[in-house]
């Protein structure tokens, strides 16, 4: 059970808010996780060395200013001087070097790619540290302010981190994590914010935050109204009723790099043939699909990557993607040997939860119209990266290979690099052209020249038809917030943000 939360300062009443999600995180050390379940919970223990601001572009945090060498191989960041761990130590750059450290060390960061080629990282003195790069990379600066990228202090080098303990400099300091229950936050009285787009530049203004495992959506509905819970996803059906009737507040996440998409076992039929791939696109009316479960809520998504992040331009996109056109997928069906009498057979794997199930059955009846007949399996998404994977590296030639409405989250179009170049992050789709043309993603630098790259490296997706873009955002990206919660906000590539928040009596 968690510590008693002592009184506030002059003898009232201490505050706490509860925040319910539908799950729960997998790690409370970020390099061993890769969820936005996690991530949101990082948000609050630590922070990083810079931040994005709400259009999505890094800037100084922790870190206050840094200095590029002219080979673009060598960056030299000063910090704040003043910022403290939760335990009391002071933060310096030997707590920088540990945490780049160990995201490479025995046992890497799960998104170490993302880091960069970081070959070094230098300490100058305790306000200064350089971290030298093997080549240039585009990713870096933006990597510096996302969650994955959290500054760890050194003091935590417990077998229980992450499990059970979690030092870092953030706003809020973990006081206990009950599995599959709750986490339980206490304010940092420390905590100064030098680059998050917020008013307050001081620590929280409510003593508590309770972040809580409510699988059910209507039973986190039920919490909200009796005031158990200040903030959490609402059920998608109930959220026009709950506009309303005015009685909670609706808030709806901006710019957070979601892209639901199709992606599909290439390494046996039906879809190592491309006219396979792009008979499930032409058959996919996603815009009549996201319209009937989301409303207004989602976005026809047509680039790889989500809108908000660096090279996503709709009009790009659309010219090399695939509009709703059921009579080309019978024609290429056809030219496969597939017809009334001898569908194509295939599975979709789908993730649960926000109604995906009911988007599925849509998705389902729009293939079956054409002649492809999906049955389709829901599991939770690490499952699903799990048999996504295994479907990709244990072919069975008996056996039809799948497709899946696949996601990711990400800040910037390396994104593309991790899910696609070989082997990928599922064991996928691989090609010697497109690792290249990924590799010049990453080593070009300035901005016009690194648009240009991704864009090659977005068409040549589309017209191989590798990775289908459907919707954005994708997940936990709605809220519902009772009235006496005032100041709430999401930031950049959802990420909420407490800075703000204040309580009334309600």
């Amino acid at each position: 059970m968690a510590a008693p939360l002592a009184l506030a300062a002059g003898g009232a009443t201490a505050q706490e808010l509860v925040w319910a999600r539908y799950g729960d995180i997998d790690s409370l050390d970020p390099h061993r996780a890769t969820s936005t379940l996690s991530m949101q919970v990082w948000d609050q223990i630590y922070d990083t060395l810079l931040a994005f601001d709400m259009d999505g572009n890094p800037g100084p945090n922790m870190a206050k200013s840094w200095e590029v060498s002219e080979d673009g191989l060598d960056y030299t960041f000063t910090l704040n001087d003043g910022i403290l761990c939760h335990d009391g130590t002071e933060f310096d750059a030997n707590d920088v070097k540990f945490t780049i450290d160990r995201a490479f060390g025995d046992t890497p960061s799960l998104t170490r790619t993302s880091w960069g080629p970081i070959t070094d990282v230098t300490v100058v003195d305790p306000l200064t540290f350089t971290v030298t790069l093997e080549s240039k990379f585009g990713a870096f600066l933006p990597f510096l302010a996302d969650s994955f990228s959290s500054m760890v202090c050194d003091t935590n080098t417990a077998d229980t981190f992450g499990s059970s303990t979690a030092i870092g400099t953030g706003p809020f300091s973990l006081v206990e994590w009950v599995k599959g229950d709750e986490i339980v936050l206490d304010t940092n009285p420390d905590y100064v914010n030098w680059g998050e787009p917020v008013e307050n530049d001081g620590p929280p203004q409510f003593d508590r935050l309770i972040i809580r495992t409510v699988p059910e959506p209507q039973t986190r509905l039920a919490a909200l109204r009796t005031g158990e819970v200040h903030i959490a996803e609402p059920p998608f059906d109930d959220v026009e009723a709950i506009k309303e009737a005015g009685e909670l507040d609706i808030v709806v996440a901006d710019n957070t790099g979601q892209n639901v998409f199709w992606e599909f076992t290439i390494s046996r039929p039906p879809f190592d043939d491309i006219r396979a791939r792009q008979a499930v696109a032409y058959a996919t009316d996603a815009q009549m699909a996201i319209d009937i479960i989301y409303g207004g809520l989602s976005q026809r998504e047509w680039c790889p990557i989500a809108r908000g992040v660096f090279g996503n331009d709709q009009e790009f996109c659309k010219q090399y993607g695939y509009e709703y056109d059921p009579e080309k997928a019978m024609e290429l069906l056809a030219e496969m040997g597939y017809g009334p009498d001898n569908p194509l057979e295939t599975t979709m794997f789908v993730w649960t939860g926000g109604n995906r199930h009911k988007l599925a059955e849509i998705f389902q009846a729009q293939l079956a119209q054409v002649g492809i007949q999906a049955s389709i399996e829901i599991m939770d998404i690490g499952t699903m990266n799990a048999r996504v994977k295994e479907q990709n590296e244990s072919p069975d030639a008996e056996t039809p290979g799948t497709f899946d409405m696949m996601t990711w989250s990400w800040y910037d179009p390396d994104i593309l690099y991790q899910l696609w170049h070989s082997p990928g992050a599922y064991s996928g789709y691989q090609s010697p052209e497109l690792d290249a043309m990924l590799e010049e993603t990453r080593t070009t630098i300035d901005p016009d020249e690194r648009l240009e790259k991704v864009q090659a490296v977005i068409r040549y997706l589309m017209e191989n038809a590798v990775h289908i873009g459907l919707y954005t955002p994708g997940w936990e990206w709605v809220f519902a917030v009772r009235p006496e919660v005032e100041g709430f906000k999401i930031g950049p590539f959802l990420h909420p943000n407490f800075q703000d928040v204040t309580l009334s009596d309600g």
